[in-house]
């Protein structure tokens, strides 16, 4: 291999490495990206959740004792395939810890 054929080479090689690691560094983003986007969908739903409790607290003067009752008196969705929602109640005036969790990953 002469000195030109040898620096084609290392320059070829110095390329592809550079664009595997773009490569790389793209798909960590994107992953970052769907992934906040997740947390930020599930922020949502538990913030959703919890309003429809103070709802009903301000109109009733008692936070439900189920997520079910938002749901038929509130007209709160729930989209229990892709989230499980744990609604837990403490006393009538005190608000529920709600926990929303992500099932399974995309």
């Amino acid at each position: 291999m002469t000195g030109t054929q040898g620096n084609k080479l290392r320059t070829g090689l110095i390329i592809a490495l550079i664009a595997v690691i773009i490569a790389v560094l793209a798909f960590a983003w994107v992953r970052k990206a769907e992934q906040d986007s997740l947390e930020e969908q599930t922020e949502a739903i538990r913030d959703t959740i919890r309003q429809r409790a103070l709802q009903c607290y301000v109109i009733e003067g008692a936070y439900p004792e189920s997520l079910d009752y938002l749901v038929e008196n509130y007209g709160l969705a729930v989209n229990t395939e892709d989230y499980k929602i744990v609604y837990m109640p403490y006393a009538e005036n005190l608000p529920p810890e709600v926990k929303v969790i992500l099932r399974k990953e995309s």
